[in-house]
Parts: structure tokens; sequence; C-alpha cells
């Protein structure tokens, strides 16, 4: 099966650039819809403000509805940002002629080591070394030497379960977009197009739902 066709492929074929570059134009793209947002801020909002201020409002409540408003507000601008960014870099993929940067490895592995990291370090700051572990050894005494290494495991799986989902459903939708457009290349498949932008959206949505979730378990931990 041929490669999937970008325009950044015309300059090279290296893998790198291609992923590169398209990781700058998500990020570029992310920059600019938030610069025109508030370039005109009005009290009444409308266009881009009034889009941004949606997507803002729907980000909080998510997190509202994980850990509490308080807790919600404090994370924002980290959930918020990562999910705008997942969200446009998704959708570049849907565009024939760009390939979304996220279908590479590299950046969705990037992403959840930032959110793991993160998580876990707004644990120990908050609850302290000893309190943030001590949740590791689970209700029962007499298990601790078992369920400390379980937590464990199930946490460094949490990379996994964030970065390869995000790659794995990405990656297959390119796929699936090389082959409408090798089935229908001069008619636009507008169903498959649809569900595509659909399933990038919903990547994003879960990218964000799970880092709330991560990061509402690591700072309302409550003694056993």
């Amino acid at each position: 099966m041929p490669e999937l066709f970008t325009f950044f492929g015309l300059i090279t074929h290296d893998k790198t650039f291609i992923y590169i570059t398209h990781m700058l134009l998500s990020a570029g793209i992310a920059l600019l819809l938030v610069r025109v947002a508030m370039s005109n801020l009005q009290l009444v909002p409308k266009g881009t403000q009034n889009i941004m201020e949606a997507y803002i409002s729907g980000v909080l409540q998510m997190g509202t509805d994980v850990m509490g408003k308080e807790a919600a507000s404090r994370y924002l601008p980290l959930v918020a940002t990562i999910g705008l960014f997942v969200g446009i870099a998704n959708l570049i993929g849907v565009v024939p002629g760009f390939e979304a940067p996220t279908a590479f490895l590299e950046m969705p592995l990037t992403l959840a080591l930032v959110v793991f990291v993160y998580y876990n370090f707004e644990g120990i700051r908050r609850q302290g070394v000893v309190k943030y572990f001590k949740h590791f050894l689970g209700p029962v005494w007499w298990l601790y030497w078992l369920m400390f290494p379980i937590e464990i495991v199930s946490h460094f799986s949490r990379l996994v379960s964030l970065s390869f989902r995000l790659f794995g459903n990405v990656k297959g939708d390119d796929m699936f977009l090389m082959v409408i457009l090798m089935l229908a290349p001069w008619i636009l498949p507008m169903v498959p197009f649809a569900l595509l932008t659909f399933m990038a959206l919903l990547q994003a949505f879960i990218f964000m739902m799970l880092t709330y979730v991560y990061l509402g378990g690591a700072v309302t931990i409550e003694d056993h």
C-alpha cells in the first residue's frame, strides 16, 4: 500500500521532517485561534471568541463533573491546551494532503509523559510524599506487599493507555482515509470524512477526560 500523500512530503519523505512540520502547523493553528479570539474581546462574545468560550466552558464542566469546580479551574489551562492541540492535530489528518502528527507515536507518548509526570507531581505536592504513596498500598495492611507493585504497574500502564490509544486510533483513521482516497480520489466521500472528523474530536475529548481523571485521583486522595 503506498504512503499517504502529503504536501510537506514534496520537500522530503523523511518521517521526522513530516512529523515536525505537521506538529508545528498544529501548534501554529492553535496559537492563531487563541490570538484571534483574544484580539477583540467583547462582553457579548461572537465569532471565534464565542467558539473558544464555549470550548473552555465545556472543558471546565467536564472537569467539574470529575473533581469539582475549584480543582477543575486550577487545571483548566493544562487540560484545555492539550485538548485544543490534540484536536487540531487530529483534524489536520482528515484534510487530504496533510497527516496527523498524532499518527506518529512520538507526539502521543510525549503528551502522555507530560500528563504522567504532572499528575504525580501534583499528587505529591498536595498530599505529601508519604500520604500520596500510602494509597498505593491499599486498604488491607496484610496485602500491602501485593498491592504496591500492582499499583505501580497500573500507574505506568496509563502511559500506554494515553499514548497508544490516541496513536492507534489516529493511525487507523489515516489508513482508512488512504483507502477511501484510493477508491474515490476525485469524489469526496462525505460520510467517511464526517466520521473521521467525529473520531478526531472524540479522541481529543477522551485524552482530556483521562487527564482530568488522573489529576483528580492524584489530588483528592482520602485516607483509607
